[in-house]
């Protein structure tokens, strides 16, 4: 998750996969303020400030020419090409964007063959669809690499990860992170009184 910062504005806004936000601001003087994003969001991250530019209407309307003379279009191909994870790259402007394409981003079926959210809870809510909705699956499967994965040709899938359901019917690991646990009590602010004790007692 992100944080659109700019100080000079009152209020940030926050954004992540499927949400849609809007922040509504006003800068009373013209002039170029600092703007970052607010939320650690791994490699690169100390890179993710730029430049915030307060204008009257004037230079805005000059600034849209501009961008709209020079800059390329934002379509399905440019748009799977920039969300992958990069670092320290220099800002784009875009003339144009294909019409849908906000509706599939915000619905994270952007990539052909995706099944968008909102068609899937409206299949929902409307009962389901029955036994033949496993061929859904695969169209729902979203590619969330992890972000430290950054640089890997092809990071791993959320959907690939190892399932943990036959380990939670042993006693060891409910021990081992309940003797974690305890260890943390000994931390500054972190002080669980009587859980300490009883997880000391478990792992014995």
């Amino acid at each position: 998750m992100n944080s659109f910062y700019v100080p000079a504005l009152a209020g940030q806004i926050y954004a992540m996969p499927g949400m849609n936000t809007k922040l509504h601001a006003v800068i009373n003087h013209a002039g170029e303020y600092e703007g970052f994003s607010a939320n650690f969001s791994g490699p690169g991250f100390s890179h993710m400030r730029f430049k915030f530019h307060g204008l009257d209407q004037a230079g805005f309307d000059q600034w849209v020419a501009k961008v709209k003379q020079n800059g390329t279009a934002l379509n399905t191909d440019a748009y799977l090409k920039l969300e992958k994870p990069s670092q320290k790259v220099p800002a784009t402007y875009y003339a144009s964007a294909d019409k849908d394409l906000f509706h599939r981003i915000l619905n994270m079926c952007a990539e052909p063959g995706k099944m968008c959210m909102d068609e899937m809870m409206h299949i929902d809510m409307t009962g389901g669809a029955g036994k033949e909705s496993h061929e859904n699956v695969e169209k729902l499967k979203y590619n969330a690499a992890p972000i430290d994965e950054y640089g890997a040709p092809h990071g791993p899938s959320l959907n690939d990860a190892p399932a943990a359901e036959s380990s939670m019917n042993t006693g060891a690991p409910q021990k081992e992170a309940m003797a974690t646990t305890s260890g943390m009590a000994d931390m500054p602010g972190m002080n669980h009184g009587d859980a300490h004790g009883a997880a000391a007692h478990s792992k014995n």
